[in-house]
C-alpha cells in the first residue's frame, strides 16, 4: 500500500502532524507521500500528485471544507479516501463514526473496513455532507476562518443568529425535472447525511448509500419562526412536521433564486447565485470507516 498524506497545517488535532507521522510510522508507514497546505482550495493540485505518484490510499487532514476538495479530486477513482478529523465541524467523519482521535483514524484508514459512499455535485463541485443557499450560505459566510479558530462551534451560533434576520426571496425548485416548490423560502438544503453540528438531525431518513439525496426548503421568516424551527429540530427530531419546513428526496435538484443568495458546501462559503445544479453520484467514493460501520445500511465494497 503507497499511502499519501494530505493535511491542512492550519488544523490541529492531539499531538499534531508530528503525532499523525510516528502513529503511521508505528503500523508500517515510515515514508509516505506527504503534502501540506496552508489553504483548502490547494489540496486537489496535492490530491491529483499524490495520484499521478502511485497513491493507493490518500488521508486527509483537516475539517469538512479540506476533505470536500479531496473527495472533489478522489470522486469517481478507486483510490480509498481516510479522514483524521482535525477541523471544527467534522461532519462527515462525525456521520460515519470516524472519531477525532489519531490513532483510532489511522488505524481505520489502515485496517478499516472500505465503503463505497454516494456523493452529489452542486454547481459544478462534489460534496459529501450538504450544501445549501440562503441561512445556510449566510451562517457560513458569517463564520470565517478566524473566527473558527477562535471561537470553535460558538462561531456557528454567532452567524445563525445573524442569518435569522435575512430576508428570504422567492425561489422555485424542481426535483427529477418536475416542479416542487415555487413560493418564499429562507433556506435551501440538500444533504447526502443527516446529521450536522450538534448531533442535530435535519434529515431522518438520509442515508448515503441509497442512490438519493434529501431537500429542504425552510420558509421561515424572521428570529420568532427559526426558533420555532430549531427548537422542533432539537426538542422532537421531526423536523418534517413543522409547517415552516418541506421536504422530499431526488437524484436531481434544479433551484432558481429571484435575487443572488450566498450558498455553501460541506461548510465552506462560495459566492452569491441565483441557480443550484445537484445531481446525485451512486456509490462514487471510496472511503475508510470503522469496522464494523456506524451506519449498518453501508455496504462493503
Amino acid at each position: 500500500m503507497k499511502v499519501a498524506v494530505v493535511a491542512h497545517t492550519g488544523k490541529m488535532l492531539g499531538g499534531g502532524l508530528n503525532e499523525l507521522r510516528s502513529v503511521l510510522a508505528e503500523y508500517g508507514v515510515r515514508e509516505p507521500i506527504w503534502a501540506e497546505v496552508d489553504k483548502s482550495r490547494k489540496a486537489p493540485k496535492r490530491v491529483r500528485a499524490a495520484l499521478e505518484a502511485g497513491a493507493s490510499l490518500v488521508i486527509v487532514w483537516g475539517g469538512d471544507g479540506m476533505v470536500q476538495q479531496c473527495v472533489d479530486v478522489l470522486a469517481g477513482t478507486d483510490v480509498p479516501i481516510a479522514i483524521v478529523a482535525a477541523g471544527t465541524a467534522n461532519l462527515l467523519a462525525t456521520n460515519l463514526g470516524i472519531p477525532a482521535d489519531i490513532t483510532e483514524a489511522v488505524k481505520i484508514a489502515l485496517h478499516g473496513e472500505r465503503r463505497h459512499l454516494d456523493v452529489g455535485t452542486m454547481n459544478g463541485e462534489t460534496f459529501a455532507v450538504m450544501g445549501g443557499a440562503g441561512f445556510d450560505g449566510m451562517m457560513i459566510a458569517e463564520v470565517d476562518g478566524a473566527a473558527k479558530e477562535r471561537l470553535g462551534r460558538i462561531a456557528y451560533v454567532r452567524g445563525s443568529v445573524k442569518a435569522m434576520s435575512a430576508a428570504r426571496t422567492t425561489a422555485k425548485i424542481k426535483v427529477d425535472g418536475a416542479p416542487w416548490f415555487d413560493g418564499p423560502a429562507s433556506c435551501v438544503l440538500v444533504g447526502n447525511v443527516g446529521t450536522v453540528i450538534g448531533g442535530l438531525r435535519v434529515f431522518e431518513t438520509a442515508t448515503p448509500t441509497d442512490g438519493l439525496l434529501d431537500v429542504g426548503v425552510v420558509s421561515a421568516e424572521g428570529r420568532l419562526q427559526w426558533l420555532r424551527v430549531l427548537s422542533r429540530v432539537v426538542g422532537h427530531g421531526d423536523a418534517d412536521k413543522s409547517p415552516l419546513i418541506q421536504s422530499t428526496k431526488a437524484k436531481k435538484v434544479d433551484v432558481r433564486f429571484e435575487h443572488k443568495v450566498r450558498y455553501e458546501l460541506d461548510g465552506g462559503a462560495r459566492t452569491k447565485t441565483r441557480n443550484l445544479k445537484v445531481r446525485i453520484r451512486p456509490a462514487a467514493l471510496l472511503i475508510c470507516v470503522p469496522q464494523p460501520p456506524l451506519d449498518p445500511a453501508v455496504p462493503p465494497a
